[in-house]
């Protein structure tokens, strides 16, 4: 008889050689194996992984419940799952932010966007490794969620990957010498070793910059395929908006994340919350100084400006606003800017 598959775990590493980050890796990884909870498969960032790596085969493979732990807004990271067809329902958590307690839980009935497609019907649990600094509080609630898992009598086999972990550690009363996390031989070496006890350890890949988007939020309004100047944006067959060719994305330019009017385009490396994917509208701490407001460039007009810069690197000519930008009363006949418009665009300079 089959035993049956435990529930997956897998870990997003943040790029680069972080020793507190490595190391909170690390200690779940083991302490998962020593504990019996999960299979357990560390794997690189997944927004640095291309299309063609083998870690998406795996992710897809995978038939029931997972956890994806990662070092982004779990909001960017679930819509990067998506993108490369890595899908399920939202795995709701008990480890949350304050400003998720703050803010209203955004369910599959209070979605205005356009949504997903071909959904199974397992459900990944993402969980934000920026929380806690210790992995007891994460060792908990992938306790919690093994216990209501649904996992199919399916053997998937291991993975391995990158550096190693000679500690022993101790969980309850399962105290054992660690397995050892081997290395791997390339930056984007992804062995298969099946039945193999040690897990899957993550190696560097090389760092990118491109738009998510969030389909519980987008409306499919084209604004970002009208404003993008570098053929990032394109539709797919049903007519959908998807970013289709994401590398010619110019590095540093969060642009046409301004210009969506449903806060649905997600650049996860980038410095300011509400574009990096936090979970509220507000995303951050921003205190408004109405005395700043009037005067200050709209969030269009920052938009344009940094097209602008990428247009003048690329050889190109400026259009500033000339070409792209949406109009935000589309259907009022165009006249004299008000107090509300400009209040209106000094709160999207601020990000809120």
């Amino acid at each position: 008889m089959s035993k049956p598959q435990k529930l997956t775990v897998v870990i997003s590493q943040a790029p680069g050689k972080n020793p507190h980050k490595r190391q909170l890796e690390e200690d779940l990884a083991t302490q998962l194996m020593l504990a019996g909870t999960a299979e357990v498969s560390l794997i690189p960032q997944v927004y640095d992984l291309p299309e063609d790596h083998h870690a998406w085969l795996w992710l897809k493979s995978i038939p029931g419940d997972m956890v994806v732990l990662g070092w982004q807004y779990p909001r960017a990271l679930r819509w990067t799952l998506d993108r490369n067809g890595v899908r399920g329902r939202e795995g709701l958590t008990l480890l949350r932010s304050e400003e998720d307690d703050e803010s209203a839980e955004l369910t599959e009935t209070q979605a205005t966007g356009i949504g997903s497609v071909n959904v199974p019907p397992r459900r990944i649990f993402v969980l934000d490794l920026k929380l806690h600094t210790q992995p007891q509080p994460y060792l908990e609630e992938i306790e919690r969620i093994a216990r209501e898992a649904t996992v199919p009598l399916v053997s998937l086999g291991g993975f391995s990957l990158g550096p190693s972990t000679p500690n022993t550690v101790s969980l309850g009363n399962n105290s054992s010498p660690a397995p050892t996390l081997r290395p791997a031989t390339s930056p984007l070496d992804f062995r298969l070793t099946a039945g193999s006890d040690a897990p899957p350890v993550a190696v560097e890949a090389r760092r990118r910059w491109y738009p998510v988007i969030d389909y519980s939020r987008c409306t499919n309004c084209m604004e970002c395929l009208d404003f993008c100047l570098f053929g990032v944006y394109g539709v797919d067959g049903m007519d959908r908006i998807l970013v289709e060719e994401q590398d010619q994305c110019k590095k540093g330019c969060p642009a046409c994340s301004r210009v969506c009017p449903a806060n649905a385009i997600i650049f996860p490396e980038h410095k300011t919350p509400a574009i990096a994917g936090a979970p509220t509208e507000d995303a951050g701490d921003f205190k408004i100084d109405l005395s700043k407001l009037f005067g200050a460039p709209s969030a269009l007009e920052i938009a344009a400006q940094e097209r602008d810069v990428e247009l003048v690197a690329d050889g190109r000519t400026a259009v500033g606003m000339t070409v792209g930008i949406p109009k935000r009363q589309a259907d009022k006949p165009s006249g004299q800017r008000d107090d509300l418009d400009d209040l209106m665009d000094g709160l999207d300079a601020l990000d809120l």
